[in-house]
């Protein structure tokens, strides 16, 4: 089931390390574990962007950045020159910048410093020609999303302004059709289920990508900004708000960074970062406060990841806030390409909408190997669902022939104020979740028992919940998989 894949030094070292930490006799303290050696290694790996040192004010071009004047063209011919130099750093005045979609092209740096706003005009048509894309971990011919690079080099986002997507209750979001009782008013033609259906319906008839047009009259919301195989990404300092669908979407890239990124968008599916089939990605100092996951790592969906077959792999998440939003971090469901080498640490997670701090979740349709998922010192508030949830009927459910595999997930050094259920762990008879790991965890209050089914080789140490502490054998004794109810979207009573 693993993807096949050249493993770069990267690779070898946090997979070296990981092994070497699987392999010890006894699992005992964190600090000889590998996890530190394992992360401080992806992420002192990952290159940044190369850009010149020329600036292009789109300001010498033309544009007025007075919230009234569409300054699309001016900011196409500052891309055009930067271009023709051999890139540089486009920067944008104070002010508010009106646009249509952009795409950078390589050594390309767009600045969007303090005190200035880019925001982009909601008018569908703009967005296209359809571009190639991915929708929920299908590949397709979709809308541009608002800020695109397609197979590029070296291409950084920053500053210290405000990236805007303008969806709102009028614009984009209603294409979601009924969600958290809004949108029911929508007219069915108006809503993305039938061109999902249609789009899912196509990836597994295997219709070639450049058939799977999704243009005009289509509702497929396009993606904030997606890097789509690129090496060399950064996004640094800006703040993202009113995306259309997911927020910052890096699809096959490597070699990405994330650095002090506000995403506060609160629409339908506005998740916060979702890196897919990327290798090397690190996330620190972020903000989330979203209407959706946090963090959600993919890597393709059913059919279509068979295809593409590229994992997303070594991952670091660090000093990070999520403030509001669903989980804290997610792994799929979109994951068939498989996820491994996943660290995050030293995060604050605190929302009286975050449903879980860590989810996993495939199917059999999905299949998908996830292995070395590793936490470390997450400081939460209230949690509402589930500390933690492993679960493998999400969606389609069972039935599909691909079996997920997840092996070697640990949770250690971590607080919880309080939560409905501790864990919520759904694994296959045929595919039991292997060597689950919790150490020196301190959850304050669970209201009802965890549940953990087709579970092989759960470790426990120091682990107090309410003041009791769990025993080694604890998880043997709690009810089985009947004694709560689950929806297909993971959400359990």
């Amino acid at each position: 089931m693993t993807a096949n894949f050249t493993p770069t030094r990267r690779d070898i070292m946090a997979g070296a390390v990981v092994l070497a930490a699987s392999v010890r006799p006894a699992w005992a303290a964190a600090q000889d574990d590998g996890f530190e050696a394992s992360a401080r290694t992806i992420a002192d790996g990952i290159q940044p962007p190369r850009i010149p040192r020329r600036t292009f004010p789109v300001v010498a071009f033309g544009a007025m950045a007075d919230g009234r004047t569409d300054d699309s063209m001016a900011i196409a011919r500052a891309i055009a020159a930067c271009g023709e130099a051999g890139g540089g750093r486009i920067l944008l005045p104070i002010g508010v910048t009106l646009t249509g979609p952009i795409r950078l092209r390589s050594h390309m740096e767009l600045h969007v410093p303090k005190g200035a706003r880019l925001k982009f005009i909601p008018e569908p048509a703009r967005y296209l020609l359809p571009v190639r894309t991915r929708w929920e971990g299908v590949e397709l011919m979709g809308y541009h999303p608002l800020i695109y690079a397609f197979e590029e080099e070296d291409v950084a986002l920053t500053g210290g302004g405000v990236i805007d997507g303008s969806a709102d209750d009028r614009t984009w979001w209603p294409w979601k059709g009924p969600w958290a009782d809004r949108y029911r008013d929508t007219p069915e033609k108006e809503r993305q289920a039938t061109d999902r259906a249609r789009l899912f319906d196509m990836a597994e008839r295997g219709v070639p990508v450049e058939q799977r047009v999704f243009g005009e009259g289509s509702r497929l919301r396009p993606s904030f900004f997606q890097p789509y195989r690129c090496r060399r990404v950064l996004m640094e300092g800006l703040t993202v708000e009113a995306a259309p669908f997911w927020q910052v979407h890096p699809v096959d890239c490597t070699d990405v960074t994330f650095r002090r990124v506000t995403c506060s968008s609160h629409g339908p599916n506005n998740d916060g970062i979702d890196p897919e089939s990327c290798n090397g990605v690190l996330i620190e100092h972020c903000v989330f406060d979203t209407g959706d996951d946090c963090i959600a790592i993919k890597a393709g969906r059913n059919a279509d990841g068979r295809r593409l077959n590229t994992p997303c792999q070594n991952i670091v998440i660090r000093h990070c806030l999520m403030k509001d939003g669903h989980a804290g971090v997610a792994i799929g469901s979109e994951l068939t390409g498989g996820v491994r080498n996943v660290f995050v640490h030293d995060c604050r997670m605190d929302s009286p909408n975050l449903t879980r701090v860590l989810i996993i979740k495939s199917n059999s349709y999905r299949g998908g190997l996830i292995e070395n998922i590793h936490l470390r010192r997450i400081d939460a508030g209230a949690v509402d669902k589930a500390f933690i949830q492993i679960w493998m009927l999400y969606e389609e459910g069972n039935g599909g022939g691909h079996v997920p595999q997840v092996a070697h997930v640990s949770v250690q050094d971590c607080t919880v104020r309080s939560t409905e259920r501790v864990l919520i762990v759904r694994g296959l008879p045929e595919a039991p979740v292997r060597d689950l790991q919790l150490a020196n965890i301190t959850v304050g209050r669970e209201t009802m028992p965890s549940v953990a089914v087709d579970v092989d080789l759960t470790r426990l140490a120091n682990v107090i919940v309410g003041g009791r502490r769990w025993s080694q054998d604890y998880l043997r004794t709690l009810p089985g998989a009947d004694s709560i109810r689950c929806d297909k979207w993971a959400v359990c009573r």
